[in-house]
């Protein structure tokens, strides 16, 4: 059974092609891992899943999102699937969360909506937040309820954008470089959140990042991209310690190479 297929995705300007002809498919339940610099094409892919692109930016070939064709589709179509089939969390949580808004507000606008939808109250509500805080391990949920964003630190904004993606209880969820704005420690801390939660609620995870060992912790299988084209792909392990493509092995290299510098092994 496939969760999300993506068959020959082109997406271009009238100038260029960012992405070109590019495939694969995630099950439920699976993590998979795309990989590739800056520019390499990984995010608007991203944004070609959800049926957020740019309007400048056109899409051929085929996205299938849990049984729904989301190439070409109507606004309304793919409204519904976001939340409930799609969530995503963004590279930099100060600029997806609302400024001028509390973070219990926040959390509790796809709570609500969802929540609705069963005839649920305003104390269920409540609850629900307060459940969502605890489960992606917020601390002193009272003060961070009437936090702001700015009043917080990087990684607790991004454990907010955690809650708010998982409100909607979302079958696949998209992770866009989601510890490249922290610090080492915040980022281990929030990729073994992410790992704890898809494990425990049975979501499928696109993992996107630079980061080859980041992505090898987190994946079962990957895809390198490079200026908009897979260059390699097959399961984590096979990838990343014995890459086939010249571009795979130069990342590897480079990546033991600053392993090895941070241990003084260099």
């Amino acid at each position: 059974m496939t969760l999300l297929s993506v068959e020959n995705l082109t997406l271009a300007t009238r100038d260029a092609r960012l992405v070109e002809d590019l495939s694969f498919t995630i099950a439920p339940g699976e993590r998979f891992g795309l990989i590739g610099e800056s520019g390499s094409g990984k995010s608007l892919t991203s944004l070609a899943v959800t049926g957020l692109l740019p309007q400048a930016i056109r899409a051929t070939g085929r996205i299938t999102l849990d049984g729904t064709e989301v190439t070409g589709a109507p606004e309304s179509r793919l409204t519904a699937l976001r939340g409930s089939a799609v969530a995503t969390v963004f590279q930099e949580p100060l600029t997806a969360l609302d400024p001028l808004m509390p973070l219990g507000r926040q959390i509790a606008g796809p709570v609500r909506r969802r929540l609705k939808r069963e005839g649920a109250d305003t104390a269920a509500v409540a609850a629900e937040v307060r459940a969502l805080m605890e489960q992606v391990r917020l601390p002193d949920p009272d003060r961070l309820l009437r936090a702001y964003p700015h009043e917080v630190s990087g990684g607790q904004r991004q454990r907010v954008a955690i809650a708010m993606a998982l409100a909607c209880r979302p079958k696949l969820l998209i992770a866009d470089e989601p510890t490249t704005a922290l610090d080492v420690t915040t980022q281990a801390e929030i990729v073994t959140l992410l790992l704890d939660l898809v494990r425990e609620r049975g979501i499928a995870l696109l993992f996107i990042s630079h980061d080859l060992a980041v992505v090898g912790q987190v994946a079962e299988r990957v895809m390198v991209m490079r200026h908009g084209r897979a260059v390699e792909s097959g399961t984590a392990a096979q990838v990343l310690t014995a890459p086939r493509d010249e571009y795979t092995r130069t990342l590897v290299a480079a990546a033991r190479r600053f392993d090895d510098a941070l241990e003084g092994r260099g």
